[in-house]
């Protein structure tokens, strides 16, 4: 995991949760901008991803990630402290199971929609396997979309019953989750979450593509309380 000091003065925390299938580094383009903001910034690779032990055989789980999670901030003193959590795919659903737990005092969304579209009631997205440099890579898509769908009601429950404040930073081109009929599903199942619109060519990886928009995008949430 990385762990930077941030701003003097600032008593905020945020905990960076990466997707599928790359690691904590996703979040470079914008770790400078957030450490001028918050006092700490954390990100950790998932067990499975980036530096992170990799262990075969074995059944890679939601759940799972979320212990880590907890055991991570539990190792770093954090256990019981106030926290902004940012999230990205696959990270986004980890942080719906910590919702679900209760353990995220206050939970500010995801840098792309909530995972694949199926979550929140719509039809499913399809993914492919990661091909290249990433063959063999020890967790199965499929085996993250089926949880998707077993726990559906359980992680969907938890955003729409939450008094946490929420905020979308959605990517109009983003493939796994299509304009407009995302935005609209996510409106509809969610009418209390704040959402920022991206320009039009930005795609699933909006802290890559248009780190400055969306950095902005985060701190104006963030600096309305």
């Amino acid at each position: 995991h990385a762990d930077s000091p941030g701003a003097v003065g600032s008593s905020d925390l945020v905990l960076l949760l990466h997707g599928f299938p790359t690691s904590s580094y996703d979040w470079n383009k914008i770790w400078e901008g957030l450490t001028q903001r918050f006092q700490r910034v954390i990100a950790l690779d998932f067990l499975g991803f980036g530096f992170s032990d990799k262990p075969r055989p074995h059944r890679y789980s939601i759940s799972e990630q979320a212990l880590l999670v907890e055991q991570l901030l539990q190792h770093l003193g954090l256990r019981r402290r106030r926290l902004n959590l940012l999230a990205h795919d696959y990270g986004a659903t980890v942080a719906q199971e910590l919702l679900h737990r209760d353990d995220v005092v206050l939970l500010l969304s995801p840098g792309d929609p909530w995972g694949c579209r199926s979550q929140l009631g719509g039809p499913g997205s399809t993914s492919q396997a990661p091909q290249g440099p990433h063959q063999g890579f020890p967790f199965s898509v499929l085996q993250s979309m089926n949880q998707r769908q077993k726990h559906r009601e359980r992680w969907v429950r938890a955003l729409m019953s939450t008094s946490v404040p929420l905020h979308l930073i959605y990517g109009p081109l983003d493939p796994v989750n299509p304009h407009p009929e995302f935005l609209q599903l996510y409106r509809k199942v969610l009418p209390t979450s704040t959402v920022s619109v991206l320009d039009d060519h930005i795609s699933h990886y909006p802290q890559l593509e248009d780190p400055m928009g969306f950095l902005n995008s985060y701190l104006n949430f963030i600096n309305s309380f």
